[in-house]
């Protein structure tokens, strides 16, 4: 079990069989849902887990209680993959109270029926503390990342910073996710519009001496944490991670995946660093997360009925939807009698914030010709 100390223990639980993340992100390895439990004078549960993993979770937290029972249930965030277990534990130890803030207590109400809620909700605000004997728990409002309720913990004996949603990755604890690849398409995907929210969650936590970052997903950090943290003030700030280019294809009959294709290669020649996407097929959270990743995108696409294909419609409106910006984007077309899909993802694009959309356009008919060679120079250079 990944323990945080003798007093600070993982309840949590894997998912290897969920597949689809909030029904709607692929999982391939599986998802963890962590829960912690403090063992002090007052004992005291960091959230509970989804109700896919109820067994597994009571029995880890009946194995590490004992006779013993919580005095303290406390509420980091509200979404059910992490709430679900609230009104269970409540109805096994009546005593217990429900720590939250205001925010949190209308959407308890609303996701649980618990006979004498009012009398057991112990609200908290910025800055408040929990006492629990030698461990003590500092409160810190962390709003929109990514609910309005949502709140951190501090642990001041062991600086342990229990960090809700934020620095969570896909991927069971079984198949031990790589961090950076786990964690960024979560981030994206999840969290990634909220950045100002996040950023003013990092200032806070600038002020903390941490040792321990545990999430409520993934793998507990316990080295190197200034890794993470920056990899978080990047990603929160919208800003490039890397240098490289993304290009992201949406092909019917083969034509444009392979102008975008030899798009790629010519620009690997001049030694960039590339990563390609069919949107028709692959995972779009995947998309997203390159497409963040890197300081310049291309995006090559027919037109279907006379609008977009809804790969690429799809692709564009959750880049809106995630806040994409501060990128510079090429574009590739393909029709075989009006093209207009330089027009149409323009049009998208513009939708965004500061994206600088290249002047040259490449437009082919029906198919890649050696005509074509000077338009494809003229893109590769203003992407360079």
């Amino acid at each position: 079990m990944n323990h945080i100390s003798e007093s600070i223990r993982y309840i949590g639980a894997d998912d290897l069989r969920l597949d689809l993340f909030e029904n709607q992100y692929k999982l391939p390895f599986g998802v963890s849902y962590n829960s912690y439990l403090i063992l002090d004078k007052k004992i005291c549960v960091l959230d509970t887990i989804d109700k896919r993993a109820t067994r597994d979770w009571l029995y880890n937290l009946k194995n590490e209680l004992g006779d013993k029972k919580p005095d303290y249930l406390v509420i980091s965030h509200m979404e059910p993959d992490h709430s679900a277990n609230i009104e269970t534990i409540a109805k096994e130890y009546p005593e217990m109270k429900l720590v939250v803030n205001a925010k949190t207590t209308p959407i308890l109400k609303q996701f649980t029926d618990i006979e004498g809620i009012d009398g057991r909700i112990h609200e908290v605000k910025e800055g408040d503390k929990l006492e629990l004997g030698e461990h003590t728990l500092n409160f810190y409002m962390a709003p929109m990342v990514h609910w309005p309720e949502v709140m951190v913990e501090y642990e001041e004996k062991e600086k342990v910073l229990f960090s809700a949603d934020g620095f969570g990755t896909f991927g069971a604890l079984e198949h031990d996710p790589r961090w950076i690849v786990a964690a960024r398409r979560y981030y994206t995907n999840i969290v990634g519009k909220f950045g100002p929210s996040v950023q003013a969650l990092l200032k806070k936590a600038e002020g903390l001496d941490i040792q321990v970052i545990a999430p409520l997903h993934g793998p507990i950090l316990k080295e190197d944490l200034a890794y993470y943290i920056e990899k978080y003030k990047i990603w929160s700030s919208y800003e490039p991670e890397d240098k490289g280019v993304f290009v992201a294809y949406a092909s019917i009959y083969g034509n444009t995946k392979e102008a975008a294709i030899h798009f790629a290669r010519m620009l690997e020649e001049e030694g960039l660093e590339v990563r390609t996407a069919d949107l028709m097929r692959d995972d779009h959270a995947k998309a997203v997360e390159y497409a963040f990743k890197y300081d310049r995108m291309v995006l090559a696409s027919i037109t279907y009925d006379g609008v977009l294909p809804p790969a690429m419609q799809s692709f564009l409106y959750r880049l809106s939807i995630k806040n994409y910006q501060n990128r510079k984007v090429g574009l590739i077309e393909n029709g075989s009698w009006g093209p207009i899909a330089a027009k149409k993802m323009t049009e998208e694009l513009q939708k965004m914030k500061n994206i600088e959309v290249c002047e040259n356009v490449v437009t082919i008919r029906s198919k890649r010709h050696d005509s074509d060679n000077e338009a494809f120079e003229a893109l590769k250079n203003e992407l360079m």
